[in-house]
């Protein structure tokens, strides 16, 4: 394969990638997202041993052992636009030969699987509940910027949803699905649902605090939206655009999220962080058995 120029592949002196300042050996087969940079802690406080702590700007690393199971977790911060860094990164510290200054000719996925938090829209779910996300609609332009190709089902969802959610051409959804094999080896402890991935967290999920939205049935028109036995559950700001960058590059990605609020009864979490740390150890109890 061609050579990719310094000035597109950015290293820094030492040889790591330029945002997340990480070389090839310091990151497992198996990554942990989180949104909140506190949270890395969080999560490697339950391995075993940590080999390697890196920090540049919000992207704190960690990789370490439970038992012989190699993890890295790592912050991305909020949003489609921080996921686009950190994926291209760390498909670049997976797949990029560092000698030839090539990437291979074939790639070698990753396991990703977000820990997130998010807000639950469907009335009948409640607060603290542990949900995997079957399928991402995004909503931001992240994905419109790479090719793809779509399966039936998740093309069929998109042009349903379009259809649901008029936006006179003001914006341009996508739809990905969660890597099936990962998320069909999950228990009933997780509720399954679609999550809508925003590219903002006040008028883009359909908040009005002191102004007027654009779309003042868009968050309506996500709560009454159905496909088949699937709903739109809850909205955040990362997993579509996970699972679109995941297929582009050719890795493996679940998201898993605590819904800390329910916006349908206007009720949040009375202990956030217990909340948080039961994610984290159901979640780590399944990675654990992958």
């Amino acid at each position: 394969m061609s050579t990719t120029s310094s000035s597109e592949l950015i290293l820094n002196s030492d040889g790591s990638v330029y945002h997340l300042h990480l070389l090839p050996e310091q990151v497992a087969d198996t990554v942990i997202t989180v949104g909140d940079p506190d949270r890395v802690a969080m999560v490697s406080k339950h391995f075993d041993r940590i080999e390697h702590r890196v920090q540049k700007r919000e992207f704190i690393t960690h990789t370490g052992y439970i038992g012989h199971k190699r993890i890295t977790v790592i912050s991305t911060g909020i949003g489609p636009d921080n996921i686009d860094i950190v994926f291209n990164e760390l498909n670049i510290l997976r797949n990029y030969n560092f000698n030839t200054q090539s990437f291979n000719a074939v790639a070698n996925p990753l396991q990703i699987i977000r820990f997130g938090t998010s807000g639950a829209i469907q009335a009948d779910i409640p607060v603290n509940s542990l949900l995997a996300s079957g399928f991402g609609i995004g909503i931001d332009n992240v994905l419109h910027f790479y090719q793809f190709e779509n399966t039936k089902e998740e093309a069929a969802i998109c042009e349903q949803f379009k259809l649901h959610c008029y936006f006179n051409n003001t914006i341009h959804p996508y739809v990905f699905s969660a890597d099936t094999h990962l998320l069909a080896q999950l228990d009933n402890t997780f509720i399954k649902g679609i999550t809508l991935t925003a590219p903002g967290f006040y008028a883009p999920q359909g908040r009005a605090v002191g102004y007027t939205l654009t779309h003042p049935e868009f968050y309506n028109d996500l709560r009454s939206f159905r496909h088949l036995d699937w709903r739109i559950t809850n909205i955040e700001m990362e997993t579509a655009t996970m699972f679109g960058l995941s297929r582009v590059l050719q890795h493996q990605c679940l998201s898993l999220n605590v819904l800390l609020a329910n916006r349908a009864t206007g009720t949040f979490s009375a202990d956030p962080t217990a909340a948080v740390e039961n994610l984290i150890r159901h979640g780590l109890t399944f990675i654990a058995g992958l």
